[in-house]
């Protein structure tokens, strides 16, 4: 269970102050995939970061019963001057999780070649998103958090990413911010929609996005 109760949290921005979330109370229980709609600048990338651990609310707290991902593909909390290895075995660590026999796994699935004993500051942009999301699998989190669609890498590759995540681990709780009408209604069994700072929750997909078209077109 991933439990939200009274979850602010706001920004400094020089015309003041920003509030992105206001007085967020929401519950996710085991095994539920919810979607969380929302335009640009609604709050769904600041809500994952919330919910990972990434950042603080301003107010209220955060329980998390389950192990949680960070927002993946996103490599933005490895160390750039480590090497791909390093970074795998840096972030088994910090997980309490042996990094013995994953290599392969990550050196294969990341497709990285010799650049996995390369610095992350010689990677690319898409080569630490590959690396980011191949690590993310060997961790086997309960909960994966999943910022916008996954776009790694080419057709193939994003079809490899679906399978090894949608379906080899259909069983696992997943939270996914998005504005992909598509993309939510394939994954998700509940969805949400981020408005002026407070979460709508609603019984079906055809209710969430009936709302939100009328409020954001």
């Amino acid at each position: 269970m991933i439990l939200l109760e009274n979850v602010s949290k706001s920004y400094h921005t020089r015309i003041g102050r920003k509030h992105v979330l206001s007085d967020i109370s929401f519950r996710i229980d085991k095994g539920e995939r919810v979607g969380f709609l929302g335009r640009n600048g609604a709050g769904k990338s600041t809500l994952i970061r919330v919910i990972s651990g990434a950042e603080l609310p301003d107010s209220g707290t955060v329980t998390r019963q389950m192990s949680v991902s960070w927002p993946l593909a996103f490599g933005g909390a490895f160390q750039i001057a480590l090497t791909g290895i390093d970074n795998l075995r840096f972030i088994c660590r910090i997980y309490g999780v042996s990094a013995e026999g994953k290599l392969d796994y990550v050196q294969e699935f990341a497709e990285l070649g010799e650049y996995i004993y390369e610095p992350l500051r010689t990677y690319s942009a898409g080569m630490r998103a590959r690396l980011a999301f191949a690590i993310s699998m060997v961790i086997e989190f309960d909960c994966f958090l999943i910022d916008e669609v996954i776009a790694v890498g080419d057709d193939r590759f994003q079809r490899k990413c679906h399978v090894e995540l949608f379906e080899k681990r259909s069983d696992r709780t997943m939270i996914i911010v998005s504005h992909n009408e598509y993309f939510i209604r394939e994954h998700c069994d509940r969805i949400a929609v981020i408005d002026g700072g407070r979460i709508i929750d609603f019984e079906n997909a055809d209710e969430a996005f009936e709302y939100y078209k009328m409020k954001f077109g």
